[in-house]
């Protein structure tokens, strides 16, 4: 055996219900992956895994179980397994964030600027599902704080409502001013989508997520050719976890942008392959988190922090819970910003708490 590994789970605690097309969350569940060296106790790695119910391909009943049967494999063998878990991409991101917080001796992963505290990664503000009421306010209060590019999730409430809060933002800020992106999370049908993007396109929007549902590759392609507003691909990779698959999808629909999540797309190993052959296509990107806790924001915004890109990322989720753990990251001027190594006893307090 080369290595101890212990899995901690947690549940955590939403300040507010977190609303999509598909519900709303108020709580979440990680487990946590914690990497020591048999020899130095205090020498350890910390990553997170946390599916997201109803969307991970790897959100299954026995989760725990299967978790600890990699962590096992790894700890006897010291590497790990790509191809036995490339199909639990959640699973898969704890670990390997783990052994890289390990391997680098220190919460920043990689020498960056971002790790160095000299630069920070531009950021959207997200806006997530509510009434109109409660969108509103949340919009309001991101133009406040600054941000430059703001995110509208949409489908939950009624569409001309949803124009509205655009109308609104636009009343008040040209596209020069703030880029608007917005997330359907398929919630449009094929028979209605276009009529939905040609509303949307007035609003000078930048792009849109998932106009319609997940695994409609020919309806999907057939709206990107048409779309008077660029397509962004993210529920669509979900699942996709060989490279002739991902050499497929992006072929058949070729979409501006394609939206990396660590947690849901394969972890570092799968997204830097959707990166190397998006790059190959002329076909854009942007990394986002998915509503992990601080641990896995990290995590997600060492590596961001290793790419050259002004384009604003989707991170910054860490602000949700009531019961996060705490991590020197820090939203500052619309960008998130790294101030410094905590000491991973500190850490493991937090957890254990």
């Amino acid at each position: 055996m080369k290595y101890n590994v212990e899995i901690i789970p947690r549940l955590l605690h939403f300040k507010q219900p977190a609303g999509t097309s598909r519900g709303y969350y108020t709580t979440r569940n990680v487990w946590y992956i914690v990497i020591r060296d048999i020899a130095n106790d205090s020498h350890i790695g910390i990553g997170e895994s946390a599916p997201l119910p109803d969307l991970s391909c790897d959100a299954i009943s026995d989760y725990e179980t299967v978790l600890s049967r990699f962590c096992s494999d790894f700890a006897v063998s010291g590497n790990i397994d790509y191809d036995a878990m490339k199909d639990y991409p959640s699973m898969l991101f704890g670990l390997e964030s783990a052994l890289k917080h390990y391997e680098a001796g220190s919460i920043a992963f990689w020498d960056t600027p971002f790790s160095r505290g000299e630069k920070g990664i531009y950021i959207n503000g997200l806006i997530w599902m509510g009434d109109y009421d409660t969108m509103l306010s949340r919009i309001e209060e991101k133009m406040k704080d600054g941000y430059r590019c703001i995110k509208l999730k949409i489908g939950a409430i009624d569409f001309d409502r949803e124009i509205s809060l655009l109308a609104h933002i636009r009343s008040a800020f040209t596209a020069d001013e703030i880029e608007l992106r917005v997330d359907a999370n398929g919630a449009f049908s094929p028979a209605d989508v276009m009529n939905r993007l040609e509303r949307l396109a007035r609003y000078d929007i930048h792009s849109i997520e998932q106009p319609i549902r997940a695994g409609q590759w020919d309806e999907m392609a057939r709206v990107v050719k048409s779309s008077p507003i660029r397509i962004a691909l993210d529920e669509e990779l979900i699942g996709i976890n060989t490279l002739d698959g991902k050499k497929r999808i992006l072929d058949t629909i070729m979409p501006d942008y394609i939206i990396l999540k660590p947690t849901l797309h394969g972890s570092y190993y799968g997204c830097n392959m959707w990166i190397e052959e998006a790059r190959k296509r002329n076909i854009g990107w942007w990394i986002t988190s998915a509503i992990e806790s601080n641990i896995g924001l990290n995590a997600i915004a060492q590596w961001t922090g290793t790419f050259e890109t002004s384009m604003p990322q989707g991170l910054g989720t860490g602000l949700l819970f009531t019961d996060n753990v705490s991590m020197p990251l820090e939203i500052r001027n619309n960008a998130l910003w790294f101030n410094g190594p905590k000491p991973e006893n500190e850490i493991l307090k937090e957890i254990w708490n």
